[in-house]
């Protein structure tokens, strides 16, 4: 396999890169001194600006705006994001408006898509389930009632439920089947409460009672979640890698500078071990990330299905941006817990990526059921 990535791939990344440039990471008040929300709403300003960019409709045919790219495209977008801790929902409504383009009827596409790409319709995904622990499939029922659907259940913590106009929420059927419920704000029989992340991000509990909706909201095409649960397992690797390396790059700096008898830290064995290893993680953390991405992005075949490699990147993706955010607080000292200077929230927001769709040992446990069930030569 090969790695390089194309030049619209490349041009995407740079876009980004500008876009997210005048971005600071301390712009709203630290989860550390706000007993709610940090900010009432995404960073609407910035969203407008990546909608100017066409960074919102990466994976959009040209038909509705897009420029037909795929998951490693918007992986290294969503590695610029979480660099300056961009608060737009850039992962849930691109992955959301993907499956629609891959999996949905053409009412639902021609409604969503072209305004989903211009940044005028913001989706997002209940992906969490009633827990956070559970899968997000079985925390819905969705049954048909003459032409309609009908959804009871409890997703929780979904992420920038206030801001979305549409929330795309899997829901089981007694015959076992997995469908995606197209939820508008709002709805009659959808009714939301306030929940917070680490981060200090407003989440939504959505509770649905006997909501009913049209059978052109409802995706029920085989393999739609299951696709789409993928592509924000591997996004959300692109954001916990992206946020490591920032972490690892303030840490190299500030471990120059700082100075103990005389020579600054940075040259002291035990704390260039550290560095070091911490290098190693992140780069097997890239490594597994590119390579579910291409699995996602090609449909290349493989010893395992694409969930394995799936599991595989987050497994690393969640203990790695763990372990670097905890020795950059180490090596920091008292400094890094100041909340003048951005690392704590960087702390924040590792540990809801490390947790998000699953921790590291909810992984294993996948890729342990996997290799059971695809026994390798």
């Amino acid at each position: 396999m090969d790695f390089t990535f194309t030049e619209e791939q490349q041009a995407a990344a740079e876009a980004a890169k500008g876009v997210f440039a005048g971005v600071a990471p301390d712009a709203v008040p630290s989860p550390a001194l706000t007993p709610g929300a940090v900010a009432d709403a995404c960073d609407r300003a910035l969203w407008a600006r990546l909608a100017d960019a066409d960074l919102l409709s990466l994976l959009l045919d040209s038909r509705y705006g897009g420029a037909g790219l795929d998951a490693i495209a918007l992986c290294l977008v969503l590695r610029e994001s979480a660099r300056v801790l961009a608060r737009v929902p850039l992962l849930e409504s691109s992955g959301a408006a993907a499956a629609v383009q891959a999996f949905g009827g053409e009412e639902a596409k021609s409604a969503l898509l072209p305004r989903a790409g211009r940044g005028e319709l913001v989706l997002t995904v209940a992906a969490h389930g009633r827990t956070g622990h559970d899968p997000a499939e079985l925390a819905v029922t969705a049954r048909q009632d003459g032409a309609a659907w009908v959804l009871d259940g409890v997703q929780t913590a979904v992420p920038w439920a206030y801001d979305a106009d549409v929330t795309v929420v899997p829901a089981h059927t007694a015959t076992g089947r997995t469908v995606l419920a197209l939820v508008p704000r709002g709805h009659e029989g959808a009714v939301l409460a306030e929940q917070f992340s680490t981060s200090g991000e407003r989440l939504g509990e959505l509770r649905l009672e006997s909501a009913r909706l049209a059978a052109r909201d409802v995706i029920d095409a085989d393999g739609a979640w299951e696709w789409l649960r993928d592509l924000l397992a591997t996004g959300t690797c692109a954001l916990a890698l992206g946020l490591g390396e920032r972490v690892l790059r303030m840490t190299g700096e500030y471990t120059s500078e700082r100075e103990q008898f005389g020579f600054p830290i940075a040259t002291f064995q035990a704390v260039a071990v550290q560095a070091a290893d911490r290098y190693i993680d992140l780069r097997a953390m890239e490594a597994t990330l590119w390579q579910a991405a291409w699995r996602i992005a090609s449909g290349a075949p493989g010893a395992l299905p694409p969930a394995g490699d799936v599991a595989v990147a987050k497994i690393w993706a969640a203990e790695g941006v763990r372990r670097v955010v905890q020795t950059a607080q180490h090596l920091h000292g008292g400094f890094g817990a100041d909340v003048d200077y951005p690392l704590h929230r960087y702390h924040a927001w590792a540990k809801y990526l490390e947790l998000s769709l699953g921790p590291a040992a909810a992984h294993e446990e996948a890729l342990g059921d996997l290799l059971a069930a695809h026994p390798l030569a």
